[in-house]
């Protein structure tokens, strides 16, 4: 016998530990069976579970499991990411406190301290994936910085660079200068400041007196400034396009130049141009070919680039300094606070300086052009929809990429320079050699290039590397292309359109038909989760608390195409309580005797209330499949949650008790037979999403069972073996009593109270149907009789509430246990109140202050609180409308 209550913790461990250690969830290369393959998104190795990490890994053991089950060869490729800046971060943070740093250790001694960090401490996520019941296949784990793929990414940047499409370029980056790095865009954390916007006064060279305002965020970098812009059709300035000002404090003549960039409805329509420190700035440099002045060295102080009196300077110091002595020449014509967005690293924590270096670069846009096509012809789709626009405005626009950090955890650049700068770039440092002994004519001494690849260089290659690629193994012809990436939209441009890039260009296909993008997970206000806001439900603790299932089943539930989770633990409690009900079920089962049947065929049952059943599990199952196949894994949850608590657990059960009390043997074990068949059935259909649960009834309830249910077929049902008249007859049986309850309830007809009914207008075949189940109907909507209404009756309906259930008129006598003129006061003042509330928000809704102030998830819940309640004044109405015909 099942134990009382469900424990899951003992239970997840059992299972999960069963699984792995027999190999339950290892790809079977060499089988006939349909391949079908998801690519892990690589969590960082310094990573710890988060909500996001629960969602992402969540939706993908979903399709694993359902595809096993369907009898795929389903490989989930697992691995981790060295995730560069923030591994070397976590180890430096080790020797700070050790009174060491990165540099009095050497490179080699760092790296070394970097691979035993990993070795000891990388596998946290990984064991907490564990815990989230993930099943990948782990023997085939990778990571981004093993030998196979050390040696896929050196081929790759050998050949792209041999193609012309890598590069030494000097441009403008995302400075850290506190990490001494180049960052990628999603490195960089906007934040919102409460500065100021100076304006200042640029005197034309030529025409002492006269002068051209600009305005600026950063004073110091106008020490750098080129050019001043104006908009060509700018009536103001168009005589001045072509016409020097005399930059201040620095003394350099620089033009005016007519561009488009600037805006005329913007500030005094001028703008300074500094193009080595401002994105813009650089475009519009380069199309005026302007000099590119880089003020700023690599800890953002002020170089000798500027006049004397400010080199050496933090740059905010020089800020301060640069205003100042404006102000003294009188060329600050004012200044205005001003709240305006500041890059910021996102792991150091200080402004973001964009900053003139060179680099290498990907030729981003060449490599765009196979992907775009793919998308364009539906090679790869997007779900949902939509997220193909974002990718398209992405690639269109794209710029060459940034490949090249400053910092020694990654994979080291494949490239050797000569005395005299020459650069030879090779897979080895022996063909390096060999190809600078060919250049140079003898042997020559060469210099590594220190920097390292971005780290989103080595995760583009994911599909294909971690296959075995640049070898030609049978795992990469027989998984790729993948079947579906599952991943968050922030990354669709730094990861997934980086990988259909590679895949393109290294494979010739895409590396996945369908990339499912999936919402963010929030608090229950809709807020972003955060550290400073105090609002981060740790997945683990939920997990802990609640079990697994009941979180993963939640963010199934919740993981509508579209919409972002608002998540609340009382979801999770909620959904804890569904997995109590089946385990509570399957304990009724084992008591009355409902043990699974070998050889059971539910086709074979006579009684209509069990070729009911059969039939709605039938359609459960296709419902979730249909469902998890189409990504839609809360109508797969909501299939589910509706089969097993309603139709199930609180009709079945309940239609079938007088049967199993009753003194008919066959019917009893027919009966018997079947609601643990059923029971089975929704251990099957349940299992990708609560699989601790599920085979944790699986094995209790028959232990002898040959396998376990992570290997069992998923179900299937021959639609001649299933009968829609039984079907309907019941759903009309069910659909007759929730009628009533609900009418019950709307008029506040006291539960205990029995009442009496009566139906008109009933068609011959609904009147024979409630001769068959009429005792099963009073039981359930506490009735004492249900009869047809004579013809002759008029004032049957008197004092009655009447419902229509298709072609029929219900009437509930509800007279002798309701107040009616009291209820219908109480509803009047239930809709007034409800009412008013909406009001209130339709105000808030159309006031454009609140709209422009209001953060997006505020105006969601406003919007929210007012579906809700128009939704309950017209179900008060309706009850209403039944009150106010009573006595007609």
């Amino acid at each position: 016998m099942l134990e009382k209550t469900y424990g899951p913790a003992e239970i997840e461990a059992k299972h999960y530990h069963r699984w792995e250690s027999t190999g339950a969830f290892a790809a079977e290369p060499n089988s006939n069976r349909r391949p079908y393959t998801i690519m892990m998104p690589p969590p960082n190795v310094t990573g710890s579970l988060h909500m996001g990490h629960a969602l992402t890994f969540t939706l993908q053991d979903i399709l694993i499991r359902y595809h096993r089950m369907r009898g795929d060869d389903a490989l989930w490729q697992p691995g981790t990411d060295h995730a560069g800046i923030a591994t070397q971060m976590v180890v430096e943070r080790q020797l700070e406190k050790a009174g060491l740093t990165r540099h009095s250790l050497g490179r080699s001694a760092f790296v070394d301290r970097v691979w035993d960090w990993k070795a000891e401490s990388g596998g946290t996520i990984t064991r907490q994936l564990r815990r989230l019941g993930a099943s990948p296949d782990w023997a085939r784990e990778r990571f981004t910085m093993d030998e196979g793929l050390s040696r896929a990414v050196a081929k790759v940047f050998v050949q792209l660079h041999r193609q012309g499409l890598i590069y030494r370029d000097k441009r403008l980056v995302n400075w850290d200068p506190k990490l001494h790095t180049a960052i990628s865009d999603l490195e960089v954390e906007s934040r919102e400041i409460h500065g100021h916007l100076w304006h200042f006064r640029y005197p034309l060279a030529d025409q002492p007196g006269r002068f051209i305002t600009v305005a600026t965020t950063r004073p110091e970098t106008m020490l750098g400034d080129t050019a001043v812009a104006v908009h060509p059709d700018d009536e103001r300035y168009r005589d001045l396009i072509g016409q020097d000002v005399l930059l201040p404090l620095v003394g350099r003549r620089i033009p005016i130049v007519g561009d488009d960039y600037a805006d005329p409805a913007t500030g005094s329509g001028a703008v300074k141009i500094t193009p080595a420190h401002d994105f813009n700035d650089f475009e519009v440099g380069r199309r005026h070919s302007l000099p590119m002045i880089n003020i700023l060295d690599r800890d953002a102080r002020l170089n000798d680039a500027v006049p004397e009196p400010y080199r050496g300077l933090d740059r905010f110091e020089a800020r301060a300094r640069v205003v100042a002595d404006l102000e003294a020449l009188g060329l600050v014509e004012k200044i205005e606070p001003h709240l305006h967005t500041v890059p910021h690293g996102d792991r150091s924590g200080v402004v973001i300086e964009p900053w003139l270096t060179d680099q290498w670069y990907c030729d981003a846009a060449t490599l765009a052009a196979p992907a775009i096509e793919a998308v364009e012809q539906g090679r790869t789709s997007f779900v949902p929809r939509q997220w193909e626009n974002t990718f398209f405005e992405w690639m269109r626009n794209i710029q060459p990429w940034c490949i090249s950090r400053q910092i020694w955890w990654g994979h080291q650049i494949p490239a050797w320079y000569g005395a005299d700068g020459t650069v030879f770039v090779a897979e080895t440092e022996a063909e390096a050699l060999l190809a600078a002994t060919a250049h140079y004519g003898e042997t020559v001494t060469l210099t590594r290039d220190t920097d390292v690849l971005d780290t989103w260089f080595s995760s583009a290659l994911w599909p294909f590397s971690t296959l075995g690629w640049p070898d030609q193994t049978p795992e990469l012809a027989r998984y790729y292309p993948t079947d579906v990436l599952v991943t968050g939209f922030d990354i669709i441009f730094f990861w997934v359109a980086r990988m259909m890039m590679m895949g393109l260009h290294f494979m010739g296909e895409v590396p996945f038909r369908t990339v499912y993008i999936h919402a963010l997970v929030r608090d229950e206000h809709g807020q972003k989760m955060s550290k400073s806001k105090g609002n981060i439900i740790d997945p683990l603790v939920v997990i802990d608390s609640y079990g697994c299932d009941a979180l993963r089943f939640t963010l199934a539930a919740m993981a509508a195409q579209g919409r972002d989770i608002k998540l609340a633990t009382s979801r999770v409690e909620g959904y804890r309580n569904f997995a109590t009900k089946l385990w509570n079920a399957a304990r009724y089962c084992q008591m009355n005797g409902a043990a699974p049947q070998p050889g059971f065929d539910p086709a074979t049952a006579r009684l209509t209330v069990n070729r009911w059943i059969h039939h709605a599990v039938a359609q459960a199952a296709e419902k979730t499949a249909d469902a998890i196949e189409s990504y839609r894994f809360n109508d797969a949850a909501s299939a589910l949650y509706q089969f097993g608590w309603g139709t199930f657990c609180d009709w079945y059960l309940e239609f079938t008790k007088p049967i199993l009390a009753s003194g008919d043997d066959a019917a009893q074990a027919e009966t018997r037979a079947m609601t643990a068949w059923v029971l089975d059935q929704i251990l099957h259909l349940l299992h990708p999403i609560m699989p601790f649960l599920t085979e944790e009834l699986w094995e209790e309830l028959a232990p002898s069972r040959p396998g376990p249910l992570i290997g069992a077929a998923w179900p299937c049902f021959p639609a001649e073996s299933l009968d829609a008249a039984a079907s309907a007859e019941m759903e009309w049986v069910v659909r007759l009593i929730s009628t009533i309850r609900t009418v019950r309830s709307e008029v506040n007809v006291p539960a205990a109270a029995q009442i009496a009914a009566t139906i008109k207008d009933a068609a011959p075949e609904t009147l024979l149907r409630l001769d068959r189940h009429r005792d099963l109907i009073l039981r359930l909507a506490r009735l004492t009789a249900l009869a047809p209404q004579r013809v002759d009756d008029a004032g049957a309906a008197r004092n009655a509430v009447q419902a229509v259930v298709d072609e029929a008129t219900v009437s509930l006598h509800v007279g002798s246990v309701v107040d009616l003129d009291q209820e219908r006061a109480r509803l009047g003042k239930e809709i007034e109140k409800l009412m008013k509330e909406v009001s209130k928000i339709d105000q808030k809704l159309s006031n454009t202050q609140f709209l422009e102030k209001a953060r997006p998830d505020v105006i969601d819940e406003q919007r929210d609180r007012r579906h809700d309640a128009v939704a309950a004044a017209e179900r008060l109405r309706a009850a209403l409308s039944r009150l106010e015909h009573a006595n007609n």
